[in-house]
């Protein structure tokens, strides 16, 4: 209906390699096939170094882009290695765990449900306290309230961001080079 409001329909792709794994439909279903025009390609969290791409599925949405992208927004003088990386990312395989996009984005949705799985193994035995999860993990992150003071100490160790300060609620990401060592030490702590 955006679009015979005269809308454009723009999408935040950063995660969304992540969402393609989590409901195992291809990027098209929830780009093309609903209507969005716009799409920033997230490469950057799956595994590329500085890779982004905005991808335009609409040349009608894309006025002035050709200008922006130098005013606005960044255009790499060696953009042939950024699109090596997209390239490296979204090249079609024989592989049946698919693409390497889809690869790591399901080891980084794995490593939230290992997390999520061992932080709520540790409330059941009773060796965790006081963490809720306020958000069902869906892909790669996990959201939880934390009792005062512990965010800050395991921020000692482990590197995550406040969510919802007021609340001491935080977001724990997992990503495509996140260890099962790497969670375990984390659910320890």
């Amino acid at each position: 209906h955006a679009h015979e409001r005269g809308m454009r329909l723009h999408l935040d792709g950063a995660r969304l390699s992540n969402a393609a794994a989590a409901l195992d439909l291809p990027l098209r279903a929830f780009t093309t096939d609903v209507g969005v025009d716009v799409l920033s390609f997230g490469g950057t969290k799956n595994g590329a170094l500085g890779g982004e791409a905005v991808v335009v599925l609409d040349p009608a949405a894309s006025d002035g882009l050709l200008f922006l992208r130098k005013l606005n927004m960044q255009l790499a003088s060696k953009m042939r290695f950024i699109s090596a990386q997209l390239i490296a990312l979204l090249e079609p395989t024989s592989d049946p765990a698919g693409e390497l996009y889809l690869r790591s984005a399901r080891h980084a949705n794995a490593m939230a449900q290992r997390l999520r799985a061992g932080v709520e193994a540790g409330l059941a035995d009773g060796s965790i306290a006081g963490v809720a999860f306020t958000q069902p993990t869906q892909s790669n992150g996990v959201f939880a309230t934390l009792p005062d003071g512990v965010a800050e100490r395991l921020r000692a160790a482990f590197r995550f961001y406040d969510w919802d300060a007021s609340r001491n609620e935080v977001r724990w990401m997992c990503s495509f080079d996140t260890t099962e060592a790497d969670v375990d030490a984390f659910v320890a702590e």
